[in-house]
């Protein structure tokens, strides 16, 4: 089977693209110790990895005075170790790349602040790729509501057939397929497969590279193409350096 050729990609950033998972972490275990005087368990903070962080801590803090308190003292460690923290995944730069080569148009849509998102892609070596980023200031309904990723859209000129919406959480799939793009779940990020599973994704990603296939250029390996959610299979393709589906 032919694979299919995408004009444009869209990235989510943490976990997708950044390797940020410890860093988030690191910055929940500082604001609880300091407001709660504990620690909670942190598959409740992991469930929540893709929306967005005033969300996160409203769940955790007892009154709305406290939820501020908390969001400066996440964001006061955050801001301190950010730069030192964040590295971008094994071969992003050059995947990326890639794909800016092939005239691929590119864009980010976070979770993430807008300031904070840009800081980022800097650290990361990013920033030059990426013409477009949607922040939650862009949004009035964030992840999983498909407002960021139609914003996203419009900003590059390309409909939603021509797009691929590459994130690693389940809210990422799910403000793609209602935004009617196609959608490629990382398998690197915090996320397990049978939560991204459950979310549908068309596509299921075991590397980077894998991106660079489904957009009409060449992976590490072949691909195999199976039939995906959007032909009415109910299956999910399985892209990967091995070139199985499954």
């Amino acid at each position: 089977m032919t694979d299919p050729s995408f004009r444009a990609v869209l990235y989510d950033f943490d976990g997708t693209l950044a390797d940020s998972t410890e860093l988030i972490l690191r910055c929940y275990r500082h604001t609880m110790r300091i407001h709660l005087g504990h620690v909670p368990d942190e598959a409740d903070w992991l469930s929540g990895f893709g929306k967005p962080l005033e969300g996160q801590i409203g769940r955790f803090a007892r009154t709305p005075e406290e939820a501020t308190r908390m969001l400066r003292s996440y964001r006061d460690y955050q801001n301190a170790h950010h730069d030192e923290a964040l590295r971008p995944f094994p071969a992003v730069c050059e995947v990326v790349g890639r794909l800016a080569e092939r005239g691929v148009r590119l864009a980010i849509v976070t979770s993430k602040h807008r300031e904070t998102a840009l800081r980022g892609l800097q650290c990361c070596g990013l920033s030059g790729h990426f013409p477009v980023v949607i922040a939650p200031e862009d949004v009035v309904h964030p992840k999983p509501h498909p407002e960021s990723v139609r914003k996203a859209l419009d900003a590059l000129g390309v409909a939603p057939s021509e797009a691929l919406f590459v994130g690693d959480s389940p809210f990422d799939v799910l403000a793609g397929k209602a935004a009617g793009v196609s959608t490629a779940a990382a398998l690197w990020g915090p996320f397990p497969e049978e939560a991204l599973r459950a979310a549908g994704p068309d596509y299921l990603l075991e590397t980077q590279a894998a991106v660079l296939a489904l957009v009409g250029g060449q992976a590490s390996a072949p691909v195999r193409r199976l039939r995906g959610l959007r032909e009415g299979s109910g299956s999910t393709t399985r892209v990967g350096s091995e070139g199985t589906g499954r």
